[in-house]
């Protein structure tokens, strides 16, 4: 994001469980009190001027979002220019030799307040930090790549993922990078490749995912990994949330809501979402709630992996793309090639904004919870 005053705002604004990406700088998802246990209806949605896919922030009553109708109340910092990550031959569409921008490439860095400075990473392949004050630049870290991950700040340390395959620790007063970690790499169709999602920091462990299908479990301190769980080649897009030693985390493709043994890595349960689910879950009493790419939002026990409830759009309801099949899942016809080259990328964005495909991470306070969809509309359920 270019205009972010919001920073500002929240930089000021008194110390909540609700006031920043994930609930907190360790992006552990995890927010005080308890969420919806039933579906008691919409309290209200605010309708926005185009699609949504910011994560609601919450600081003093008042609920920060963006929206692609370009209305966001900012301050610009010290970026150089933002763009999306994008290779030739990008997921094996033609040409070869023609660069792509990446159409799943939907994030921006949001920002992190600690230390008197602002913390966040920018198209232009760099880590800034900024006086929280001022906005002046006080070191920037360059990476190999594009960065839309989040930053999580933990005891002086910056923990960030770039688009060059690699998660960095860097020292959050001089900018200095403590360790780095490589996930997987794609030369040939830059599929399986980067840190698109967010690292949570629970009890010196980074837990983060990767679009080389893979979660991750990294320690904190020197950068070396303790266990990784593969996900049949699907996208890990989200921030996983970590409570009662269990990571929670959503994949792509293969659309399941995943807890996974925090010490291990070990499976604990599956939650078939039916579709992509790019959405992070966010953890309150019993319940953990994701959104999904077919226009729901799940509550899930967090213990079984059970359904409690779910909410769906009327966009989703209606379904006038017909994108979706019965039992939520996506409609593999429906998604069949139009111009056969990247083009059918953007396509595919249309159709998940005809049904408000949810890709926001949910935010929960005071019993209800908030999250933005693609028809454009901010949510709150009670």
């Amino acid at each position: 994001m270019r205009r972010i005053a919001i920073f500002a705002l929240l930089a000021a604004a008194p110390s909540t469980a609700q006031n920043t990406f994930r609930g907190n700088n360790a992006h552990t998802g995890v927010y005080q009190g308890a969420g919806p246990k039933q579906l008691g209806g919409v309290k209200w949605a605010f309708k926005a001027g185009g699609p949504i896919v910011t994560s609601p922030a919450i600081a003093d009553g008042v609920v920060y979002f963006g929206a692609m109708d370009g209305h966001l109340h900012a301050v610009v910092l010290p970026a150089e220019f933002e763009r999306k990550f994008e290779a030739k031959n990008l997921h094996g569409y033609p040409s070869a030799a023609q660069t792509i921008p990446d159409a799943w490439d939907l994030f921006t860095s949001s920002p992190a307040v600690a230390n008197g400075k602002v913390y966040f990473g920018s198209g232009d392949g760099n880590v800034y930090a900024a006086d929280a004050q001022t906005g002046v630049l006080q070191w920037k870290f360059a990476t190999g790549d594009v960065v839309h991950s989040s930053p999580a700040v933990v005891e002086r340390t910056v923990y960030i993922g770039s688009w060059d395959s690699h998660l960095y620790a860097i020292d959050a007063e001089s900018g200095q990078q403590r360790w780095t970690f490589k996930g997987g790499e794609d030369n040939t169709i830059h599929n399986q490749v980067g840190f698109q999602s967010s690292p949570a920091v629970v009890d010196g462990t980074v837990y983060v995912g990767c679009r080389d299908a893979h979660v991750y479990a990294i320690d904190a301190a020197t950068g070396k990994k303790r266990w990784d769980y593969p996900t049949s080649k699907s996208w890990v897009i989200g921030t996983p949330a970590v409570r009662d030693g269990t990571v929670y985390v959503g994949t792509s493709d293969s659309s399941r809501l995943m807890a996974l043994d925090a010490r291990t890595g070990r499976l604990r349960f599956n939650f078939d979402a039916k579709s992509y689910m790019f959405s992070s879950p966010a953890l309150a009493g019993e319940l953990a709630y994701a959104g999904d790419h077919n226009g729901k939002l799940y509550a899930v026990d967090a213990k079984t992996g059970k359904l409690a409830w779910e909410f769906q759009t009327e966009a989703s309801k209606r379904d006038p793309l017909k994108v979706l099949n019965a039992d939520g899942s996506l409609n593999k016809q429906a998604f069949a090639p139009i111009f056969g080259d990247f083009q059918d990328m953007y396509v595919d964005t249309y159709r998940f904004i005809s049904i408000g495909a949810i890709v926001s991470s949910p935010v929960v306070d005071r019993g209800v919870v908030y999250f933005g969809s693609m028809d454009g509309n901010l949510y709150a359920l009670q």
